[in-house]
This record gives structure tokens, sequence and C-alpha cells, in this order.
């Protein structure tokens, strides 16, 4: 079984196994990157806690030029997360690490409309059927590492602050439909794959910075 299945299981028996420890379970949400997110800390004791919670930023459409090319762009963003918290001093501030299950890719589609594309170093002449898609997509189970402030222990209303990226290597693949799939060199292909690996395909973390509230009960 992949490790992204595995997080919500994984997350659920953890929460249950510290239900009775000593600190409140807090409900917050917070705000930023990687956009809106919801989520449940358990403290465990003054140094210790374990958190749950899921982060969006929905999905993005938009027309974009890259390497030359106008693609018509599909961005979709989102991660659920099983963390543990360390409070070195015993109060608000924390080191976290944990790990995050993705879906976080952006599809690029080029449609040739009886124009021209020009992919790596040739100028194609294109028919309506004439398709270029591109795939970037960040691992979908990767580690995370971050610090800030906040998911301690205490009552009722709080506040929090992080700081932190999810680490992983971004893919980029490609297809090729239409006459125009007969049409380009392997050479060619490879130039315009390299060109967008060293652009959008260059993303080795994903960062986090948000603000959150939250209640402890």
């Amino acid at each position: 079984m992949r490790l992204h299945r595995l997080a919500p299981l994984s997350a659920a028996l953890v929460l249950s196994a510290t239900a009775g420890a000593a600190g409140a379970g807090e409900v917050y949400t917070k705000i930023g990157l990687p956009g809106v997110v919801l989520g449940y800390a358990q403290p465990i004791g003054p140094l210790f806690g374990v958190r749950v919670d899921y982060a969006t930023l929905g999905d993005r459409s938009e027309r974009r030029t890259e390497d030359g090319i106008n693609y018509d762009g599909t961005l979709k963003a989102s991660r659920a997360a099983l963390l543990a918290d360390w409070f070195p001093f015993a109060g608000s501030f924390r080191l976290t690490a944990g790990v995050t299950s993705n879906q976080y890719r952006l599809d690029l589609l080029a449609n040739g409309a009886g124009g021209t594309l020009t992919i790596g170093n040739t100028t194609y002449t294109t028919s309506a059927n004439d398709q270029f898609k591109v795939q970037v997509k960040f691992p979908s189970s990767t580690p995370y590492f971050g610090f800030g402030w906040g998911h301690g222990m205490g009552n009722g209303l709080r506040f929090s602050f992080d700081i932190g990226a999810k680490v992983g290597k971004a893919t980029v693949s490609y297809a090729l439909t239409g006459p125009l799939a007969q049409q380009v060199s392997q050479a060619d292909i490879d130039a315009e794959l390299a060109e967008l690996r060293d652009g959008v395909g260059r993303v080795k973390a994903i960062p986090q910075l948000t603000f959150g509230i939250g209640y402890s009960f």
C-alpha cells in the first residue's frame, strides 16, 4: 500500500492514541501558502504534539507562455499532512517535521488550431487536431520540515504561525497527438523538455507560510 494512502489511517491512529494526553485538542484553520488549511492538533504534554491537517488552493486555470509556446494551464494544488511538533523551550515556539500526501500538478496544453508551434529549435505548421501536452507533477508523498508558533498547551482561542516546506523534485512529462506527432523530431522534444525543466520543472520544494486561528477544548 502506498504511503499517501496510509497517511489518513496513520493520522487517525496517532490522534486516537493521544486523545487522553494532558493537553486539550485544538481545531484550527489557517490561510496563506499553500492556501486554506483545516486541521486538528493534539498536544502530548508541554514538549510534544501531533497534528493532522488538509490544505488546498483548489483548481486554477490560466493562459501562460513557456519558452515561446502559448499554453492553457490548469493547476491542481492540495495536500494532507501528518505532523509532529517539538516545543524545545516548553513554550509556543516549535520545530515541526512530518509527511504530506500531495496532489500538486500543472497541466499545460498547446493546441495547433492550424497555426504554428515552435518546439525545440523548429517551427512546425499544425492542424486543428494537433496538441502538445506537458505535465509538471510534484511527488505524491514528501517530507515536511518547518518551524512556527502555536498549537501547544492551553485552552480557548489560539493563534499560530508556520514557516516550512515540502521537499521533493517535480517531474516533467509530455504527450504529442495528431499528425504533428509524426513530424516532430526527438531532438526538438528533448530540447523543449529541457527548457521546461529549467523553468517550471525546477521546483524542488513547495513553501508554507500561514497564519492561523484555532480553539482548544
